[in-house]
């Protein structure tokens, strides 16, 4: 079993991340100001503009650690791969399946019906904790709508179907998401979503969880063997990691909406954490970041009885699970995939 090790979040835009032996330095005007062991890591992700170092680059690749460039705002950048890992046979297989229209829709239908039965999910945990809150709000009835798509969600043969599908149980759970917010309204509200840029705060929190969820899932993804970037639903991109977008479907609901949810009804972020641009735009702050990344980190820490395994594990450890799921169903060992049900 994989180990969940520490994320390294570098959130000033001065840092210069470097090498020395097998240690990590954060240098700040040629100045080491920090060092962190690279034998206690499994993630870097910087939102510098000042980089690392090739050697920093080569490190990381040879001992196995993630290491992601986003600007200071959270857009994704780049990632840094070393050698692929896994069988070659386990990717040949996976390119022969994602070029099949009827295999690449089984795998993908299960990942949507993950997604939807999370939605339904995350809507029902509301209704048992905040039920006189949130009465004649809507929420049963988008809880029943969101129930009704999933047989037709098992039963459908093409893509397309299955995108009309998965829209139709997005637009029944976002049209009831801003219920789910429970104080402040007047500072965290939702009325759709949106991105490209974000328009409100809840809007910006969505965005910021649903790139460092994609992150770890493609790393996820390429420590089993398999290629992020080749898809089953998202369809090939060049620079877009489609398998990890695949992936992070059924994990959307229960780990980045719920995670947004419980910083705005916990009151642990705040409307001053929040920059909103003369454009409209609305960005987290330097201290918004990293208050919402130290949320993140102590999330991923918290532990669950994995539905399928039956095994008490991390939130953290969830993606790396379902990427050696994933791995088996390809290369046979499993019937089909088994997509994350949250109980």
């Amino acid at each position: 079993m994989k180990q969940l090790l520490n994320t390294l979040f570098v959130t000033s835009d001065d840092i210069y991340l470097s090498v020395e032996g097998e240690n990590v330095l954060a240098n700040r005007n040629q100045q080491v100001i920090a060092r962190y062991p690279l034998h206690t890591l499994q993630t870097i992700v910087s939102f510098s503009y000042s980089g690392a170092s090739p050697a920093l680059m080569g490190a990381c690749a040879s001992h196995g650690i993630g290491l992601a460039f986003c600007t200071p705002r959270g857009r994704f950048l780049a990632r840094i791969s070393g050698e692929s890992n896994g069988n070659v046979l386990l990717r040949r297989a996976q390119y022969r399946l994602a070029d099949n229209p009827s295999t690449s829709c089984a795998i993908a239908r299960n990942m949507i019906f993950g997604k939807i039965r999370n939605s339904a999910a995350s809507i029902q945990r509301t209704l048992r904790d905040h039920g006189m809150r949130v009465a004649n709000c809507g929420l049963e009835e988008s809880v029943q709508q969101l129930k009704q798509l999933l047989p037709l969600i098992l039963e459908v043969l093409d893509m397309d179907s299955l995108r009309g599908l998965e829209g139709t149980g997005a637009a029944a759970y976002f049209q009831v998401f801003d219920h789910l917010l429970l104080n402040r309204k007047e500072d965290f509200f939702f009325h759709g979503r949106n991105r490209r840029p974000p328009l409100d705060r809840v809007n910006a929190m969505l965005s910021f969880a649903y790139s460092l969820l994609a992150h770890d899932c493609a790393s996820a993804l390429e420590s089993v063997g398999l290629d992020a970037y080749v898809g089953f639903l998202h369809r090939d991109r060049p620079g877009r990691t489609s398998l990890a977008l695949d992936l992070m479907e059924e994990l959307r609901p229960c780990m980045a909406d719920r995670f947004v949810l419980t910083l705005v009804n916990n009151r642990i972020v705040k409307p001053e954490d929040f920059l909103i641009q003369d454009s409209g735009a609305v960005l987290l702050t330097e201290d918004g970041r990293k208050k919402f990344l130290k949320a993140w980190q102590e999330r991923k820490r918290d532990t669950l009885t994995h539905p399928f395994l039956d095994e008490k594990l991390s939130w953290g450890m969830i993606p790396y699970i379902q990427a050696l799921l994933l791995a088996r169903c390809l290369r046979g060992d499993l019937e089909s995939y088994p997509p994350f049900l949250w109980k």
